[in-house]
């Protein structure tokens, strides 16, 4: 029987070193092939990842931009040939015998199409005490000595037939990491496969080097924790609030009563799921360019949201931090020229006036241009007033929409802390209760600021001069969904700063996010837009890469 052996990776080369030393003698040995699909960003991580990979002979296929991990499973299944197709993640090793293993219970079982074993969590160099009392800290399975026939089996050590990819389909990439195999799975059953569990094919997950503290066990423990409930949702079996609560209690109890540190992961595991049924994540059926979510507060959320806003304005009151920027804001950077455009599109509710009054406020050379919105759209209508106010000469382009409202010595404050952190594109973030789509954008306990990898379109967007002559004028677009997704590909071919501004917060509550726009004619625009055009996925959007806690 051929065998294909496929291991997605994304900038983890010492991981991937680990593996195929592991994989590479036992696939030679049955004349099989191995492939590296690298998901991984930046030639620099992509180049390392190459070498590994022909070190051990490895057959390299890199993807153009990061897609997930759904899609470097399929890029594999599509750049191999084996009649059984093993996958495993790029940080496990695999004990000699493991294939071997595999594909004699493969020729043992030829009813079933689907195959997996043992995964053992290995945690090295690290002192996390644990009682045994709980599942390890990160995934694992074991169902015991004896082959058997199983609903589930996990992604890290998982190998179909290739019949049964052709039969069913590859994986689903709209799905996040979080249930991808388990809907691949369901899907085989339900066509009426079968999936067995091999106890000789085990191999190890490994955590190694600062992967294995504690901190970053329960940062991965947390975002499966987030996961989790949205797996829940998708199969129409999401507990309520009151038992996820019940399970963090526990989880608290337990640590303290048993001294454990796997109760802390545990417990951050626990903490995301508490989280995520209280602030439910992107709808997985979303374009990849899209949020996935309205962020619209309203009821309890909306109540508990201004909790948390309180409660942030206390610590940063007792921080100082704000104080801190104001007071240092007076005197740097040197006076900037800045470009305001703002579309408004009236009405009583419209806060465009104070808004201009507050930039006025302002100790830089700001130069205001507000039209109304018409009939164009907000792009098409931004590009006309850059025609009648030329972007150049001036230092910054803020762009301002009618429905937010800024804090007293908002301009000020907010170019003080974007030109102290080298920020090229850069944006307020909202409060807490504030109808904000992008999670990333929402403010941040105890941060001054943070590196992101992107900004939003709005409601407030900052563009150094830098940019300008990549990113001027605006492409023509009504409604713009996607273009800041295109604009976080670009900064990062670039080397452009993005962040997101914490310690001066604005208030985004008079509608929801793209509450005014038609969603299928935004989709199809943002489609038809991002053609041949680089952009990052929302995966790679919502994540936070730096945070700032200092005043510079």
């Amino acid at each position: 029987m051929d065998v294909s052996v496929i291991i997605p990776t994304s900038a983890r080369p010492d991981y991937l070193e680990v593996a195929l030393a592991s994989l590479a003698a036992q696939v030679a040995r049955v004349a099989g092939e191995l492939v590296v699909i690298d998901d991984g960003p930046g030639s620099a991580a992509r180049e390392a990842t190459r070498a590994v990979a022909q070190r051990h002979a490895a057959r390299y296929v890199a993807h153009d931009r990061r897609r997930g991990l759904n899609a470097a499973r399929n890029t594999g299944i599509a750049n191999s040939s084996g009649d059984l197709v093993a996958f495993v993640d790029d940080d496990v090793r695999a004990p000699d015998g493991w294939l071997q293993a595999l594909l004699e219970g493969a020729r043992a079982h030829p009813e079933a199409e689907a195959f997996g074993g043992p995964i053992r969590p290995a945690l090295e160099g690290s002192r996390l005490r644990m009682c045994g009392r709980e599942a390890p800290a990160f995934t694992s399975l074991d169902l015991g000595p004896e082959d058997r026939e199983t609903p589930l089996l996990w992604g890290a050590n998982l190998a179909p037939r290739r019949s049964a990819l052709e039969r069913v389909g590859g994986f689903n990439e709209a799905l996040p990491i979080g249930g991808d195999e388990e809907e691949w799975l369901e899907r085989l059953r339900g066509a009426g496969g079968h999936v067995v569990y091999l106890a000789a094919a085990g191999l190890e997950h490994r955590r190694a080097g600062p992967d294995a503290r504690l901190g970053a066990l329960c940062r991965a423990a947390y975002g499966r924790g987030r996961m989790g409930p949205r797996v829940s949702v998708r199969k129409g079996a999401a507990p309520p609030l009151s038992a996820e609560l019940r399970v963090l209690l526990g989880c608290v109890w337990h640590t303290v009563r048993r001294v454990c540190g796997n109760g802390i992961v545990l417990g951050a595991t626990a903490l995301g799921r508490v989280r995520e049924t209280l602030d439910p994540g992107p709808d997985d059926r979303a374009p990849d360019y899209a949020s996935g979510r309205s962020g619209t507060m309203a009821g309890r959320r909306a109540a508990l949201a201004r909790a948390l806003d309180i409660a942030l304005n206390a610590e940063a009151l007792g921080s100082h931090r704000r104080a801190l920027v104001a007071r240092r804001a007076r005197s740097a950077p040197p006076q900037r020229r800045v470009l305001v455009l703002g579309i408004d599109r009236g009405g009583a509710d419209s806060l465009m006036s104070a808004a201009r009054a507050e930039l006025e406020r302002s100790r830089h050379a700001v130069e205001i241009a507000i039209a109304p919105a018409g009939d164009a759209g907000k792009f098409e209508n931004l590009n006309a007033l850059l025609e009648a106010h030329p972007s150049s000469g001036h230092d910054w382009l803020v762009v301002v929409d009618d429905d937010v409202a800024l804090p007293a010595g908002f301009l000020d404050g907010f170019l003080f802390v974007a030109e102290a952190l080298g920020l090229r594109l850069a944006q307020p973030a909202q409060s807490r209760r504030s109808h904000a789509a992008w999670g990333v954008t929402r403010r941040r306990l105890g941060s001054l600021a943070r590196e992101t990898a992107f900004v939003e379109i709005g409601p407030v967007t900052a563009l150094h001069a830098d940019t300008f002559a990549e990113l001027l004028p605006f492409p023509a677009l009504r409604m713009g969904w996607g273009l800041d997704a295109h604009w976080a590909a670009i900064a990062r071919e670039r080397g452009w700063r993005a962040g997101i501004v914490d310690v001066l917060p604005v208030e985004h509550r008079l509608a929801p996010a793209g509450a005014l726009y038609d969603r299928a004619a935004a989709e199809a625009e943002a489609e038809a837009f991002l053609v041949g055009r680089p952009y990052l996925p929302r995966w790679e959007l919502e994540r936070t890469r730096v945070v700032h806690r200092r005043v510079p």
